[in-house]
């Protein structure tokens, strides 16, 4: 409750003024002039100016408001080392039980760095927390925040704007603490597959010395190499990018004895490996329509290096012409197929018949390629089924079927086999969801016997159309029709023939993408994604373990034929295993080499200039086994001091809310008509003496 007076006049201050301020001159002039009356002159223009004033009497009822109290509690990754978790939450138990018994304090706790936010879990981010819980609140009303960290915070202001609150920090852990840490230095985001890529790395330790370290490299989860550091030293380092896309390059050291965390022994890097140009050898047989759809598709891949021979005159073709008179380039068929066989990633065989060009050995020594791993891919027109067909060669031990001899002239749309639908080549080709196929039609089929490997696309009668298989270390596939050139030009509106070539002349260079049984996992801010590729109805569970060793059985769901996936949400940032089956892989989840683990060692220095800034003060927590050493807390006013030897100090607020309101006019009423006429009367008789 408070009292206060205020005048409400019963004129505007412009006519107030018009009538006082004459009469105030005269009055003012008569004391000036000591004349006979003035005195009671003077009182009664007093009463008069006081009447038209108004003079009300306030009794205002007001609330007190509370000050807020922030408290911060860390509860990042960081703060999981040792005894810190413990000692902040005992911490902050302490911290509301003695804040409770201040009834001038509203407290507010907030946890920050359990969100699901990546950037919240890599970062000890307190003052966006802090924000957050003060924003609905003035700044005459804050009273202080309180922070309870291991003091490794990474979005400290310069300054507090426009606050006059005192800023504590609360550090857990102790001042003897020791960390080592390995990361990398310079780490390129691509490199070429196998060849060697050049990176640099430093090994980092708390109680500095130059000790030697044995660093043991690993590339996709397998050791390549064990390297010795010096520690404090910036170090070079050499690996060959086993293979294309996403490889995960991680270096590990051991454990120090007393050393606080091993978390950051371990430093991770992402290296996408790309391919250089692919070697192709197309070898054209009888020209036909179709004979440039291959090299077209093969030149537009910029991937691709191509070497394109084409048979326009056989051995056996007589007509006379001089060898100087031809402007054709002989075929260096013991350069490809002996000499430089192995620097091609594929063969291709379009149209192709053994017509004496080749020595009958050098089909041998292709079977043989293949077997050693190498792509041989075979498009067979009518010639395939006679007499000079290439699997009357020792190359038929290569082949995937042998002709029946029959050639089958009829329209007909080329289908995916069941097993085609799960298949990576063929799966979910553009217009094969709908019967019949949304693409032109073919009209020759060429038959084979007893085929091998996966029959992906068939024909009239369920005939085998493409039939990839895997042979020795090596692919081969055959495409048992040469009017695929019919969806290249648009017949009957054509066909997906650029991505089915290229799916197939990929699948035989061993693309990982396109692999039948592949195990991929990937992160996605803090979820893992695994993503199955099978051509089994159901591969079962994905076995995770997770950074904190921790094993997890996730289920696998059917996502389309041949794909499988799931989708888990993770706490931990760091390296996930995944296998299911015979296959596993690697996911990082989180980014790499976050800050929160980059220093790890608790600090007083990282809060101590914005805090003292503040009048505020910044103190270890001692040991959680002998008990906290917790300051004590006093309010203090605006203008006190708020920090001590052993106590916080936390502003109280004059700010208040107003209730209710209690007017009484001290010049209204007949009190106030009653010292009006008292005083004019008094006036009169004075002048009447």
């Amino acid at each position: 409750m408070s009292w206060s007076i205020t005048f409400e006049p019963l004129l505007e201050w412009t006519w107030l003024g018009a009538v006082l301020g004459p009469l105030a001159l005269l009055a003012l002039a008569g004391l000036v002039m000591r004349q006979r009356g003035a005195t009671f002159r003077a009182a009664a223009m007093a009463a008069l100016a006081l009447a038209l004033l108004n003079p009300v009497l306030l009794d205002e009822e007001r609330e007190p408001l509370k000050s807020v109290v922030a408290v911060v509690a860390d509860r990042s990754q960081s703060q999981e080392i040792g005894d810190r978790s413990a000692t902040t939450d005992a911490a902050v138990e302490e911290l509301k039980a003695r804040l409770a018994r201040f009834p001038q304090f509203d407290v507010r706790v907030v946890e920050a760095g359990r969100a699901s936010d990546t950037e919240d879990r890599t970062e000890t981010r307190l003052f966006g927390a802090l924000d957050s819980v003060l924003r609905d609140v003035p700044q005459s009303r804050v009273a202080g925040a309180i922070l309870v960290t291991d003091g490794q915070v990474h979005d400290v202001p310069e300054r507090l704007e426009g606050s006059n609150a005192p800023l504590h920090a609360l550090i857990t852990g102790s001042e003897d603490e020791r960390d080592r840490r390995i990361r990398f230095e310079n780490a390129p985001r691509f490199g070429i597959v196998d060849r060697p890529l050049s990176m640099t790395y430093r090994v980092a330790d708390t109680a500095g010395g130059q000790d030697a370290v044995s660093v043991r490299v690993s590339v996709n989860g397998e050791q390549v190499s064990v390297e010795t550091a010096i520690v404090g030293e910036e170090m070079s380092l050499d690996i060959i990018v086993p293979g294309a896309g996403r490889n995960i390059v991680e270096l590990s050291i051991d454990r120090l004895e007393g050393e606080i965390t091993d978390t950051n022994n371990r430093a991770i890097a992402l290296v996408d490996g790309i391919r250089e140009n692919l070697r192709v050898l197309l070898v054209s047989g009888e020209p036909h329509a179709g004979e440039r759809t291959w090299r077209n598709l093969l030149k537009s891949d910029a991937a691709v290096d191509l070497v394109h021979f084409t048979i326009l005159r056989p051995p056996e073709k007589q007509d006379g012409t001089p060898i100087n008179d031809l402007s054709l380039i002989a075929f260096p068929t013991r350069e490809l197929f002996v000499e430089k066989i192995n620097d091609f990633d594929l063969i291709i065989f379009d149209r192709y018949q053994h017509r004496d060009v080749l020595p009958i050995l050098y089909y041998d020594y292709i079977a043989e390629y293949v077997e050693n791993g190498g792509a041989l891919l075979v498009a067979a027109g009518p010639e395939y089924a006679g007499a000079q067909s290439i699997s009357r060669t020792p190359l038929m031990a290569a082949l995937p079927g042998l002709p029946t001899g029959q050639v089958l002239e009829q329209g007909f749309f080329p289908r995916l086999t069941e097993t085609g639908e799960r298949h990576p080549v063929t799966r979910e080709l553009e217009g094969s969801g709908q019967e019949p196929p949304n693409w032109s039609r073919w009209f020759r089929l060429i038959g084979i016997a007893q085929p091998e490997g996966q029959v992906v696309m068939d024909g009239p009668n369920e005939q085998p159309l493409l039939i990839l298989n895997r042979k020795g270390e090596g692919r081969v596939g055959m495409f048992l029709s040469d009017h695929g050139w019919l969806w290249a030009r648009g017949f009957e509106g054509g066909g997906p023939h650029v991505s089915l070539y290229r799916r197939i002349a990929h699948w035989l260079m061993k693309e990982p993408e396109l692999e039948e049984e592949r195990l991929t996992a990937s992160g996605r801010g803090m979820t893992l994604d695994i993503r199955r590729q099978s051509m089994s109805d159901d591969p079962g569970v994905a076995s995770v373990i997770t950074p904190s060793g921790e094993r997890l059985d996730i289920p696998l769901q059917l996502e389309s034929p041949g794909i499988f996936t799931a989708s888990t949400t993770v706490d931990d940032i760091g390296l996930y295993q995944v296998a299911n089956g015979d296959l596993a892989t690697l996911a990082h989840v989180g980014p790499v080499n976050a800050p929160e683990f980059a220093e790890t060692i608790s600090t007083t220095e990282v809060l101590r200039p914005l805090a003292e800034a503040t009048g505020g003060s910044v103190r270890r927590l001692e040991g959680f086994a002998s008990g906290l050493s917790m300051p004590g807390i006093v309010p203090v006013r605006a203008t006190g001091a708020t920090s001590g030897r052993d106590w916080i100090g936390l502003r109280t607020t004059e700010d208040s809310i107003l209730r209710s309101v209690n007017r009484v006019p001290l010049f209204g009423g007949f009190l106030g008509l009653g010292l009006l006429l008292l005083a004019l009367g008094s006036m009169w008789w004075r002048e009447g003496r």
